[in-house]
């Protein structure tokens, strides 16, 4: 029995669904934690304690005896704090988060070399370069024209991929990288004098 306060009318505890949904929310992310490798768990904000429960668990090979080592994971983890747990999460959605946007920038570039070496490359390339003013124009035309002669010649293709290597590189790096070396630069200079 819960209770319930008479003044009120508010339960003194959760109900048992809901702690039912806490503890598999738990069970969960154990499940997650398991999946990680073990550099990445190395980036997660854990506890020392829970680390050998996650090595154990993910030693396990057997259905059973993994079942049952997860839920003691989960049973380990309800002990700790509603933040160290939240904590754990956003750190779990956040490494998702930048695999994500990774993955996004290498489907840019690769849409970008595309568009270079299309029919309409020239109008690409002044799109590029008026977004990256510090890009190197004469690079990008090069790596342009030689992965043109590479199709043409059926070579392999050096220059496509390291076309896709720059342009990776250029769409990965902040628009003001030019002008904060620059900065930094006269930094420099006003310490030396």
């Amino acid at each position: 029995m819960r209770g319930r306060d008479e003044d009120t009318g508010e339960y003194f505890s959760p109900s048992r669904s809901a702690q039912r949904r806490a503890a598999l929310d738990v069970l969960a992310l154990g499940e997650q934690l398991v999946e990680q490798t073990a550099a990445q768990l190395d980036k997660l904000p854990l506890p020392e304690d829970l680390l050998p429960h996650i090595r154990e668990t993910q030693r396990m090979t057997s259905y059973g005896a993994r079942k049952r080592q997860l839920a003691f994971l989960a049973k380990q983890m309800r002990k700790l704090d509603n933040e160290v747990l939240d904590a754990i999460r956003d750190a779990l959605a956040s490494d998702g988060e930048n695999a994500r946007r990774e993955i996004a920038a290498l489907h840019r570039a690769e849409a970008l070399r595309e568009a270079l070496l299309g029919e309409d490359g020239d109008a690409a390339l002044t799109a590029l370069l008026a977004d990256h003013p510090q890009a190197d124009r004469q690079k990008l035309r090069q790596l342009v024209r030689n992965s043109h002669d590479e199709r043409a010649k059926n070579k392999p293709p050096r220059a496509f991929r390291e076309l896709f290597k720059l342009l990776r590189d250029l769409l990965t790096q902040p628009a003001d990288a030019d002008t904060e070396q620059v900065d930094d630069a006269s930094d420099e200079d006003e310490l030396h004098d």
